[in-house]
């Protein structure tokens, strides 16, 4: 029998009270089916399908003052890791749009920084075991060419790419993606910015991150649906909620607890229903009948009338955790020398790690659907980590910088396996990690072309993103890339959003188009959901499957 009460629940009241109902079931540990199937008993269909979302949830990670260069050790360049692979000196080359002296090589002296800043190569010490540097796919339609020494080959892919050994998502062992990655040119080099914006850019009325944030508020329930840790630079976008921030993976967890309370005791005339309705969530908790939990359930009972409600259980890490997502081996004493890593290197891999914890968690409990999760908010002077010039300086910082990227890789893997361990809260049928799609951008993701110092700018002053979308609705592989032999005087090139073939426009013309087919991937593929952002997506068909 429906309750009158909750029929004239509308607009603002009726979110509230959804949301009010979410985080009560996330903290008692009601199954996101089981809550709905009650509100159409008691509110109608109508109320229980407002509680439903349509479209996906975002990892997005900012990447301020050089963190980014970190990425291309994961996903190079297609040309550059194959020649570096191949031990080929990178013939002289200067920045054409923006001469950086500092790059040009004119004796082409292989001391100078050898074939590229790709880490995997026998030029920089790199001799494993299995001899394996990465996997290489030319591209749909194109014939796999004769490969490198320790580089496997992938027939898959729509366009070229390559997956360094440390590459996330990607069964190295067989030489294929479990989740394949498109790399789009975005944006400029920003060298260095605490706020990297050129790459997130949609249209003159909507900025990436507002977008994504605006797909996942849309008809959810979450109570916090956006938030993020510092620094962000957010922007705008129709629809956008605002986004919460925080400075670390335990100020997460405690504004969910402060943002629960908050809603419950949001007004008077929300806070009766509320309690009305919270009593009835617990009943339906499998254990609520048993005498054992009875001390427990009048506890929270009263807790929902006073203070509200606290995730601090549910969302701290624990020793499994740590252990999975490889943090546990970063503090095990056998590798806490700073010989395995830098303190710097150990410290941000450790918080970045923490943070996504909390993040698969808020996501599995259906309390937030959009992350943005700055990689190091530190400064340029850390030269290790945050802008890491330093990691071609010697064999020892060349080993630590590997070390580094495994870590970074396998906290990424670990991120979505963890997210595969959940249904998503908002659709029963698919798990979180189907749900969920990543996008990586920064200021500068330093040069490909040079390893020693690592210098920030890059060919024609270009920038790019990353984007893994579990649904596969953005084609994957490189558009645009970086050479090593320039076409027409360039080395830097954007790529057509009608043909996908790469172009010599700089890359910040392309960027609406990269920005827009991660939206449409975020969107499930809605084109008239995705046009509302300013950008249609039939102007980049290229990029779409």
């Amino acid at each position: 029998m429906t309750n009158w009460k909750l029929r004239e629940l509308r607009d603002g009241r009726r979110r509230s009270f959804l949301k009010m109902c979410t985080v009560a079931a996330a903290a008692v540990g009601v199954s996101r089916t089981r809550l709905l199937d009650f509100l159409a008993d008691e509110g109608g269909y109508g109320l229980a399908e407002a509680a439903g979302a349509t479209y996906g949830r975002s990892l997005v990670v900012p990447c301020p003052n050089g963190v980014f260069a970190w990425f291309q050790e994961l996903w190079p360049h297609v040309d550059v890791a194959m020649r570096a692979c191949e031990n080929v000196v990178i013939p002289a080359f200067v920045n054409i749009s923006n001469d950086a002296p500092n790059l040009v090589n004119p004796t082409l002296n292989p001391s100078f920084g050898f074939a590229s800043s790709y880490l995997y190569t026998t030029q920089y010490g790199y001799t494993p075991a299995n001899g394996y540097r990465g996997t290489y796919t030319p591209g749909k339609g194109v014939a796999m060419p004769p490969l490198p020494s320790g580089v496997k080959g992938w027939a898959g892919g729509y366009r070229p790419f390559f997956y360094g050994p440390d590459a996330p998502w990607f069964d190295h062992q067989a030489g294929v993606p479990k989740r394949p990655v498109t790399a789009l040119m975005a944006g400029s080099d920003e060298t260095h910015t605490v706020f990297p914006s050129s790459a997130t850019t949609v249209s003159g009325t909507s900025t990436l991150l507002a977008s994504l944030a605006s797909l996942g508020a849309s008809s959810s329930a979450a109570a916090v649906p956006a938030i993020g840790i510092d620094p962000v630079k957010y922007g705008r976008a129709p629809g956008a909620p605002d986004i919460a921030t925080v400075p670390s993976a335990n100020g997460m967890i405690d504004l969910f607890n402060s943002a629960a309370s908050q809603l419950t005791l949001a007004s008077k005339a929300d806070q009766e229903i509320f309690e009305d309705y919270f009593k009835a969530v617990i009943a339906l908790r499998k254990s609520a009948s048993r005498t054992s939990w009875a001390p427990q359930l009048a506890v929270t009972k009263n807790a929902a009338r006073i203070i509200g409600l606290n995730f601090a259980a549910q969302l701290t890490p624990t020793a499994q955790d740590l252990v999975a997502y490889g943090i546990q081996e970063l503090v095990d004493s056998s590798l806490a020398s700073s010989t395995y890593l830098q303190p710097k290197q150990r410290e941000r891999l450790e918080e970045f790690g923490r943070v996504l914890i909390v993040v698969a968690k808020a996501f599995a409990l259906g309390l937030s659907k959009t992350a943005v999760v700055s990689l190091s908010p530190g400064p340029t002077s850390d030269q290790d980590f945050t802008d890491p010039h330093a990691v071609f300086s010697s064999p020892a910082t060349l080993i630590m910088g590997r070390n580094t990227t495994r870590h970074l890789g396998k906290i990424l893997d670990a991120f979505y396996e963890h997210l595969a361990q959940f249904n998503d809260p908002e659709d029963p049928n698919q798990k979180l990690d189907q749900t969920t799609s990543f996008i990586a951008f920064g200021d500068t993701p330093h040069t490909p072309f040079l390893g020693r110092g690592w210098p920030d700018p890059t060919p024609n002053s270009s920038n790019w993103l990353y984007l893994m979308n579990p649904k596969g609705l953005v084609q994957n592989g490189w558009f645009g890339q970086c050479v090593t032999t320039p076409v027409q005087g360039r080395r830097g090139l954007a790529y057509d959003p009608l043909t996908g073939k790469d172009t010599t426009q700089d890359t910040i013309l392309v960027t609406k188009f990269s920005t827009t087919a991660a939206v449409y991937a975020v969107a499930g593929g809605d084109t008239n959901k995705t046009a509302e952002f300013g950008t249609a997506a039939s102007a980049l068909p290229a990029l779409l499957t």
